[in-house]
């Protein structure tokens, strides 16, 4: 039977369904709810309407209550807006639980980059052992962040959990009681979540999730790659930051992240002790029941927190032993189980997840010189008393060199106390939960060899000796730092001490790139440009020293901070980029969207695993050709000029913080981290975290990031008369198509017509025209490269699920900006009606929610 379009799968599986599950939603017995249901489609109608004819928000929104509710008095108008800004966020999550349910009816399961078509692609060219070769040394490992851009409450996570199975089944009385639920089940945080809270949200996808999905891919690779073979590569595993990334975050304490990687170990043991009660029901054999009776009972042990003498190695040898018998006496009877649940083991350990710790190496350099400053008050020799008077490379010398132990009772400062006592805990919880539960510590915004061999003697003179068991990670960001990345890691691979420790940690060097700060610094195209070329740079001097480069990617959910297709990222890339490993931040709604269900976590992690190793195996040199690099740096610096001439206008900053929800990012409550680094009291652009940045102007529907300068480079090749090298480079380079279908993505989900009144504006009309422009004349070229007709006409699935979540959270953006406008209007009366105002901010706050969750990748 022919398989149908992709598009007309999505229309019957996702659109259809989402149609008549809403009508049931509008019927519910609820008085708010009911009323809301009525009046929600004569809202939506208007707003379309009216955006049509170039109304602007507020007269939309107040043309609707003079149509259809003049007699609402002011306070009661509000309510409805509120009661609308509920609606429609469980609306959003409706269309997210039937969008899962249908995602392996829309998606080929077994179709390009999944492993199954690996596989036959590899059988029919008959390169199986050089996949096997290959995979005995790849590694995947997505890493989870607590980034503030979508916390649904573990409650709704369920509901939504639960009403996706419903939907798959169709079981009609359960979805209506699960929708009833979900209208009666709050959404808003009334406090802000601590970083122990974001842990225990993310860990319900490491229990609920990953622990299945990781395990059968595992599980399929060994079967039907290795003929059944133990393999002694993991290939793929999960990070963790919550609790472990102090970034800007004073509430990341050592206390904190002890408690986190207790909590992994629990919960991961809490999973075999399920599998192993299941297991125990099969293995009903003479003397295997019983030593399965005594593993189920040391497991409770340790999952209470009780006294055990079972370690990660005697459960493994245990299980080994039954499985022995099992092959022995009884026929293999459910030894496909016990392979299972033994490949777990392997891929989890006693740690679930390896909890990253990170700081910002401007924070580090105050807390090395209170450390010296403290060490040398008080007679301490490890350090030179002339210490803050040698250069950079003489005090490089002395921290290569340093030995000793620090008495952290000396410690008075409680910030220098507090990443102290966080190296402490380190090794503290590679002694409880193994060294993999945690071993890399991330420097954010590394400038210097200086910053990371200030780690590297923090480390061990805290508590490591002259053993380290920790890999330093540099995260470069600034378009400045990564083209002086290779020269910072040259000087670390040429010092003896640094390359001794790389030595006895198998000379593998992880590098940290930011797309997302990359982005903030130098626009869509100059960051991933800058990056290619660092990591071709940091390739070339890591293969010169015999160093294994491993990148990890900081990447966002849009295009605009490093998403968008990353498989087809990660395929794009040819051999002068070092790919052993694929490794990348997962964060906010691309967890859910990505990797929230089975389907959808297996799926995407297989297409990261045939991307990964798509280059190794493909006869294709994917290697960009001078004439294409010319043309690519060519666009990079043109596109960086007019992003830099944007950033640099006197009403850039002012802008973001009048006009969009910029300052309201820090009083929803979604995350526990500060909006911005710094304590200035203005906003400074370089204090300026991705998130909350890259998110307000997806809230303000124009997603500058992920498009700004493309228009105006791609304008100087048409206005050159040689638009046809840049015609020429997409068509032949994957990495650039890559790019420029990604930031069609950013393109489709902007909408000028819903900040159109700005233009009007006496202060920001010329800036916001400037934007406008810009969108304009990219629109418009990008369809001029690709030759479509409209934006992602290549993928009319994703661009039809777009559409429809815009859609539905057209009347929010409306309901955010009239709130915005009104904001601004009662500032300036005299005296403020502060009670007002403050009524109007908690409508900007409660409508960022659904547009953030509806986005699945709006920062």
């Amino acid at each position: 039977m022919s398989t149908q379009p992709k598009l007309t799968r999505f229309n019957q599986s996702v659109l259809s369904k989402y149609q008549i599950y809403n009508g049931i939603f509008m019927t519910l017995p609820f008085d708010a709810v009911t009323k809301t249901g009525v009046l929600l489609p004569l809202f939506h109608e208007t707003c379309q309407k009216g955006f049509k004819a170039g109304e602007d928000p507020t007269t939309i929104v107040n043309s609707f209550f003079k149509k259809y509710q003049a007699r609402r008095s002011p306070e009661s108008q509000i309510n409805l807006l509120f009661r609308f800004i509920q609606y429609i966020e469980r609306q959003v999550v409706l269309f997210d639980a039937i969008e899962d349910a249908a995602f392996p009816k829309v998606n080929n399961m077994d179709g390009i980059g999944t492993l199954r078509s690996l596989k036959e692609s590899v059988t029919a060219e008959n390169k199986m052992e050089l996949l096997q070769k290959y995979l005995e040394e790849f590694k995947v490992r997505i890493v989870l962040t607590a980034h503030p851009t979508q916390f649904y409450p573990g409650s709704v996570l369920g509901i939504i959990t639960d009403l996706t199975e419903a939907i798959k089944e169709n079981d009609l009385l359960r979805i209506n009681d699960l929708l009833a639920q979900l209208g009666k089940t709050p959404f808003f945080k009334h406090k802000k979540p601590t970083p122990y809270d974001e842990a225990i949200s993310l860990i319900w996808y490491l229990e609920n999730v990953f622990y299945k999905s990781f395990g059968d891919i595992y599980d399929y690779i060994q079967q039907n790659i290795f003929d059944g073979k133990q393999i002694d590569n993991n290939i793929i595993n999960v990070g963790f930051w919550p609790g472990g990334d102090r970034d800007g975050n004073p509430f990341v304490t050592p206390e904190i992240t002890l408690k986190v990687a207790a909590r992994l170990k629990e919960t991961i043991i809490k999973n075999y002790y399920r599998d192993i009660r299941r297991l125990k029901r099969k293995l009903t054999f003479t003397n295997i029941e019983e030593r399965m009776s005594v593993l189920e009972k040391e497991l409770y042990e340790l999952m209470i927190g009780n006294p055990s003498d079972l370690t990660l190695e005697s459960f493994k040898a245990e299980l080994n032993s039954v499985k022995d018998i099992i092959i022995e006496e009884h026929q293999s009877l459910y030894l496909s189980e016990i392979n299972s649940l033994l490949n777990k083991i392997h891929l989890f350990g006693f740690h679930f997840s390896t909890l990253d710790i990170r700081q910002d190496s401007r924070a580090h350099e105050k807390v090395f010189k209170n450390l010296v400053e403290t060490l040398l008050a008080n007679g301490n020799t490890i350090f030179p008393e002339n210490y803050f008077e040698l250069t950079d490379k003489e005090q490089v010398d002395v921290l290569s060199k340093v030995k000793g132990k620090i008495d952290l009772s000396l410690i008075t400062d409680e910030e220098t106390l507090k990443t102290l006592e966080t190296i402490e805990a380190i090794k503290t919880i590679q002694e409880t939960n193994g060294e993999q539960a945690s071993n890399r510590y991330i420097i954010s915004n590394n400038q210097s060899t200086l910053h990371v061999m200030q780690l590297f003697a923090m480390l061990k003179l805290v508590a490591f000796k002259d053993k380290l068991t920790v890999d330093i990670g540099p995260l470069f960001e600034t378009i400045t730092d990564l083209e002086n990345a290779h020269l910072v890691m040259e000087e670390l691979y040429t010092n003896p001490a640094y390359s001794a420790h790389l030595k006895s940690r198998g000379n593998k060097q992880t590098i940290m790139l930011g797309f997302s700060d990359g982005t903030k610094d130098g626009g869509y195209l100059m960051a991933n440009w800058a990056i290619y070329k660092a990591k071709e740079r940091l390739t070339e001097i890591s293969r010169k020293y015999d160093v294994t480069v491993i990148f990890f990617d900081g990447r966002g959910g849009p295009p605009a901070r490093g998403g968008g297709k990353t498989h087809n990222f990660y395929a794009s890339l040819g051999p002068t980029i070092e790919d052993k490993e694929v490794q990348l931040t997962i964060q906010g709604q691309t967890i859910s969207s990505n990797f929230g269900t089975l389907d959808s976590s297996q799926y995407n992690l297989e297409q990261l695993i045939s991307s990964g190793i798509h280059n190794s195996l493909s006869d294709t040199d994917l290697r960009m050709k001078q004439d294409n690099r010319e043309v690519m740096g060519n666009l990079a610096s043109l596109s960086y000029k007019a992003y830099a001439d944007f950033k640099a206008h006197p009403k850039f900053i002012p802008y973001l913080e009048n006009m969009s929800t910029l300052k309201y990012y820090a009083k929803t409550n979604i995350g526990s981290r500060p909006t911005k680094r710094g304590k200035s009291e203005g906003l400074i652009f370089e204090d300026l975290r991705a998130i909350p940045f890259v998110g307000s102007w997806s809230q303000l529907k124009q997603n500058v990031p992920g498009f700004f300068g493309v228009g105006t480079a791609l304008k100087h090749y048409e206005n050159s008369g040689e638009f046809e090298k840049v015609q020429h480079l997409f068509k032949t380079s994957s990495f650039f198509k890559t790019l420029i279908e990604n930031s069609m993505m950013s393109l489709s989900k902007s909408f000028f017509d819903l900040t159109k009144y700005m233009a009007d504006d006496a202060e920001y009309g010329e800036f916001w025209n400037i934007i406008h422009d810009e969108y304009v004349i990219t629109k418009r070229l990008i369809l001029k490269l690709t030759g479509y007709t409209e934006l992602m006409q290549e993928e009319p699935a994703g661009k039809a699920s777009i559409n429809m979540r815009e859609s539905i959270v057209l009347p929010l953006l409306t309901i955010q900006q009239f709130a915005l406008k009104k904001i601004q209007e009662l500032e300036k009366e005299s005296p403020k009606d502060d009670a007002q105002i403050a009524v109007y901010e908690k409508i900007v706050m409660r409508s960022l929610f659904g547009n953030i969750n509806a986005s699945r990748n709006s920062a």
